[in-house]
């Protein structure tokens, strides 16, 4: 019976997992109305196919769900920090003879001024340009040995 109680609360560790990561929808937050159920629908279709890969990847890996969640998590978050990255070494050192400006780039991206000046280097100029095959407008981005530290 304990092997039963353990899979019982394996089960709905990983449905909180899955109802955390994919929320329903508040009454009133989805516009237009009428597309609140297609919302909610979703919202469960995505909790099922979470539950059913966290639950393979447990099983397959015999790790705890939770701390596979925030692993998988923290690699989104270390991606997504990559590309934003990527992206202000695009508006600063590729796109045409103006950059984009410190503060618009700061702004959209939730970062400082200073932030920006110091959130890409040289990695990021040559992923750029290898991505977009082309080499940076920027005479900063030129010099191989120089980080790009510009305002």
């Amino acid at each position: 019976m304990s092997a039963e109680f353990c899979d019982y609360r394996n089960m709905d560790l990983i449905g909180d997992i899955a109802a955390v990561r994919y929320p329903l929808p508040l009454p009133g937050s989805v516009t237009p109305a009428d597309l609140y159920f297609d919302a909610c629908e979703q919202a469960e279709h995505l909790r099922t196919e979470e539950a059913e890969r966290l639950e393979a990847a447990s099983d397959g890996l015999d790790a705890d769900p939770l701390l596979l969640t925030l692993e998988d998590a923290k690699a989104r978050k270390d991606a997504a920090d990559a590309e934003i990255r990527r992206l202000l070494a695009y508006g600063r050192e590729f796109h045409g003879a103006r950059p984009y400006r410190l503060e618009a780039l700061a702004q959209a991206s939730g970062m400082t001024v200073s932030g920006i000046r110091t959130a890409y280097g040289s990695d990021e100029i040559k992923d750029v340009e290898h991505a977009v095959r082309r080499e940076p407008n920027r005479r900063t981005a030129k010099s191989p040995n120089k980080e790009a530290h510009d305002g």
